[in-house]
């Protein structure tokens, strides 16, 4: 495996456990207060959970149909989606 590929997987793993966390959050509030727009919080943890687990299995399942000159933009996509995620993680914290 190329070590982009590795890198780009690992941040992966990374978001997925970020998000888990974010929907556990999400549906304890949910429990709580029934409010209609941690539903939509709720979706759209669910979704980008979605987005994560298939681009890891993707990197695992398909390696030899990536491009090499992709690798670095994947890692600069999740680097990227780690860093809002966990600034949300942050903020809902708070």
């Amino acid at each position: 495996m190329d070590p982009l590929m590795g890198t780009s997987a690992v941040v992966g793993l990374a978001n997925i456990g970020v998000l888990t966390a974010l929907l556990i959050i999400y549906l304890r509030v949910y429990k709580n207060t029934k409010a209609t727009f941690t539903i939509g919080l709720i979706f759209f943890v669910g979704l980008l959970m979605l987005h994560n687990i298939i681009a890891v299995y993707a990197y695992f399942a398909m390696e030899q149909l990536y491009a090499i000159v992709l690798l670095p933009y994947f890692v600069g996509i999740h680097i990227a989606e780690l860093a809002g995620v966990s600034v949300l993680l942050r903020v809902t914290l708070l």
